[in-house]
């Protein structure tokens, strides 16, 4: 079994072990745990947003945000015991990243940071639905097909970064061409198919038996997907409307 978002997969529920009674993980526990991290990043973007359109220097908050974003993000994912205590904190720095980079982009392009976040919750809601139903089914051709086009594209942006440093751009990536755009919309499919996989891996953790603060690490990994697909989303948003 695979997963296309690194900090869930198979084994991160094997390694915990199970657990009895009421300290078990749930599905609805998981629900509960995801909502509480979206309020806690709304609060960190709204923080940022507001010290952007003051005239402020966001830029601390975007480089700051993410730094420790990525750290706790590797913590987590390597001690899954810690985060009931450092999940909410995750949500919080990455709600600060983002809040920065969405007041930038709103500066440049007026309302499209509401049309991203709702595209990204349209997107979440829809997929949610199709998996409830069985309409997509998480089937192992599925997981592998859905891993192998994460790992290529995080192999890209890898590759693009290093480059970059060197004063080299990967062509098409951030252009506003016709491929460029078909390149992120393809990136963005591949962002909302891992929300498939998230929503199989919560629910096998919940039929396992996992213990409580599963909970906490699904709703965590669930989170880590959402910043990414919203991201891809503005980004493709940012180039279609760059051509106007």
């Amino acid at each position: 079994m695979r997963s296309g978002n690194p900090t869930l997969n198979d084994k991160s529920f094997e390694r915990q072990g199970q657990a009895y009674g009421r300290d078990t993980m749930t599905i609805d526990g998981t629900v509960n745990k995801a909502f509480i991290m979206l309020v806690l990043l709304m609060a960190g973007a709204f923080v940022a947003w507001n010290n952007y359109f003051d005239g402020g220097n966001v830029i601390p908050f975007a480089v700051g945000g993410a730094i420790l974003g990525f750290v706790l993000a590797l913590v987590i994912s390597f001690a899954p015991k810690t985060a009931p205590y450092l999940a909410p904190v995750y949500a919080v720095a990455e709600g600060v990243f983002l809040g920065a980079i969405s007041a930038n982009y709103e500066s440049y392009y007026d309302g499209i940071t509401l049309q991203a976040a709702l595209l990204t919750m349209g997107i979440f809601v829809a997929l949610l639905l199709a998996y409830k139903t069985r309409l997509i089914k998480a089937t192992e051709n599925f997981k592998l097909g859905v891993f192998a086009a994460t790992a290529g594209i995080a192999i890209v942006y890898l590759l693009s970064w290093v480059l970059g440093m060197f004063g080299v751009t990967v062509p098409y990536l951030h252009d506003s061409t016709p491929l460029g755009i078909g390149i992120s919309a393809f990136i963005v499919v591949i962002a909302a198919l891992n929300l498939v996989l998230d929503f199989d891996f919560i629910e096998n953790g919940a039929r396992q038996g996992a213990p409580k603060y599963m909970e906490w690490y699904g709703a965590f990994g669930l989170l880590v997907t959402l910043v990414w697909l919203y991201l891809e989303i503005v980004r493709l948003l940012a180039k279609i409307r760059s051509r106007d």
